[in-house]
């Protein structure tokens, strides 16, 4: 059956046929998003969820959703989607970062020279048929210094107008490079040095715990006399009451916001301001734009409700086409691996280890990673996935690490997962053979070549006579077959192990019949999604 799409939200008649030319069945409701409680009694019917900004895709929405796999957001913003929520329903949230940069960053030079000119003000004189030519005195931006907050993919493409206007560029942003700042002819500054230096300062930062209110009143405080302030990225970045009070006062000389704290904004302390340009978060407001972000998240959605593809996503490490193809066998050992130790552990995990030995060190481990997770948690929460175990990790103080290593061994490539307790520790290895099938390598410590079947039956014991034959005559007396097998031990004498590839699941009475021959440890049905 096609993978179901609901467009929620107006796009264009191109990102529809997308759709339909992927082979996804699609829905097109662009005024549903507005009315929550249709949407509430629909939204069961979906595998993907397409929005802008109008559908707000609360914890409500996410707990009617029981089909929803995806939502897809036309553009950068997710504001309106409560992630945490859907990363805890399993449920990958998607955006757009790159169909509208240039159109956002094209916004904050517009504003940029519309403030510094007083543009505005200068059109509305003009149309009144006034002539107040000496009373719009601007200045140049050239020659000024730009105080970049956020130098980014958006932030990146303003440094690089600004220095082709012949500014001056100083950024602040923890996570720039000082390679990229070098190819970006910029330079790196902490936030109380721009704040003294800058002419302009324009902010291009997403709304964090961290972000909220950089431009706090005691930060506005610090600022240069006479500078100039732009906010086309997020309302919330600045202390709007504040600001308001620094421009009436002239410390700052003029201010062009896009965004607001409040939107949409009927009132703010900045509105009726004569130093003030304001629009209605017109950032992304071209038609080229809105075109490009709705054909990139209808390719996004289908990449993934088709084949698994993971692009541009908030909640889970992205997974190429490509890489998809590649991985999918190693993912599914990571999931097989999970599912072992995770069945195998009765009592609080304190600590996932998982090391990637070779060939598979190179790929993308932040997605093995969690598949890994999810086989884990899968044993306590079987409605787990990728997206959510992690999250369900964390909130548990699970400890995750991850180790790289160069080939060693007999394997090209394998993965080892140790999941550790307070009282003990448990490991499991696997590797993926030429045929694309997972393989069982090791069970704690002991060398082994399992085939991973639905139904499996692991059991430990000293290495005696008789288990074979124990189990075989058991299981075949009681009709169930054993489809393959694999034994180990760690030296003669010492302890072994048996790995069954079993038809079905052995019923419990067969179970507590091998029991009471006292020849096991322990004797654990498995179960693995092949």
């Amino acid at each position: 059956m096609a993978p179901k799409v609901l467009i929620s939200d107006s796009l264009s008649d191109a990102a529809v046929q997308i759709f339909r030319d992927r082979g996804i069945d699609v829905t097109f409701e662009p005024k549903l998003g507005k009315d929550k409680d249709a949407l509430l009694a629909r939204i069961h019917e979906f595998d993907g969820l397409a929005i802008r900004s109008a559908t707000k895709v609360t914890e409500k929405l996410l707990e009617a959703a029981t089909n929803l796999k995806v939502v897809g957001r036309a553009g950068i913003g997710t504001d309106n989607v409560d992630k945490p929520a859907a990363s805890k329903k399993g449920v990958i949230v998607m955006n757009t970062p790159y169909g509208n940069m240039i159109t956002t960053a094209e916004h904050a030079i517009a504003m940029m020279f519309a403030v510094a000119r007083q543009i505005p003000e200068a059109n509305a004189s003009t149309h009144a048929g006034k002539w107040e030519k000496s009373r719009f005195m601007g200045v140049e931006l050239a020659g000024k210094t730009l105080g970049v907050i956020g130098a980014g993919n958006i932030g990146g493409i303003v440094c690089d107008r600004a220095r082709g206007l012949k500014m001056k560029v100083v950024a602040y942003d923890p996570f720039l490079s000082e390679e990229r700042a070098t190819e970006l002819h910029i330079e790196k500054v902490d936030l109380d040095t721009l704040l003294g230096r800058a002419d302009f300062i324009t902010l291009h930062v997403p709304l964090t715990d961290q972000t909220r209110n950089i431009l706090s009143g005691e930060n506005i405080a610090k600022l240069k006399p006479g500078v100039r302030i732009v906010n086309c990225a997020r309302g919330g970045l600045v202390d709007e009451a504040a600001l308001a009070e620094a421009l009436k006062s002239g410390h700052v000389a003029g201010a062009a916001f896009d965004v607001f704290a409040e939107e949409p904004a009927t009132d703010s302390p900045l509105f009726n301001l004569p130093n003030v340009v304001v629009t209605p978060h017109l950032g992304a407001a071209t038609s080229e734009a809105q075109e490009n972000v709705a054909l990139q998240v209808a390719e996004q959605m289908s990449d993934y409700l088709l084949t698994g593809a993971v692009s541009n996503a908030l909640n889970m490490p992205s997974v190429t086409a490509e890489e998809a193809k590649v991985m999918g066998p190693w993912l599914k050992l990571a999931d097989h691996l999970g599912a072992f130790v995770g069945q195998m552990t009765d009592e609080p995990i304190e600590a996932i280890e998982i090391v990637y030995n070779g060939s598979v060190s190179a790929m993308n481990l932040d997605a093995l990673n969690c598949s890994a997770i999810a086989g884990v948690m899968k044993a306590t929460n079987p409605d787990v996935n990728m997206v959510s175990a992690p999250v369900i990790a964390r909130e548990r103080g699970v400890e995750i690490s991850t180790t790289r290593q160069d080939k060693s061994g007999v394997f090209d490539g394998y993965v080892k997962l140790v999941v550790k307790t307070a009282t003990r520790e448990r490991s499991v290895a696997g590797t993926v053979f030429t045929d694309g099938k997972p393989r069982f390598i090791q069970i704690k410590g002991i060398n082994i070549d399992a085939e991973i079947g639905a139904h499996m039956l692991y059991t430990t014991n000293k290495d005696t006579p008789g288990i074979i034959g124990t189990l075989g005559q058991t299981l075949g007396e009681n009709g169930v077959n054993i489809a393959n097998f694999t034994l180990g031990r760690s030296d003669r004498g010492q302890d072994a192990i048996a790995l069954l590839y079993l038809d079905e699941q052995p019923p419990a009475a067969v179970l507590e019949k091998l029991r009471v021959t006292n020849l096991f440890q322990n004797i654990a049905p498995l179960r693995f999604d092949v």
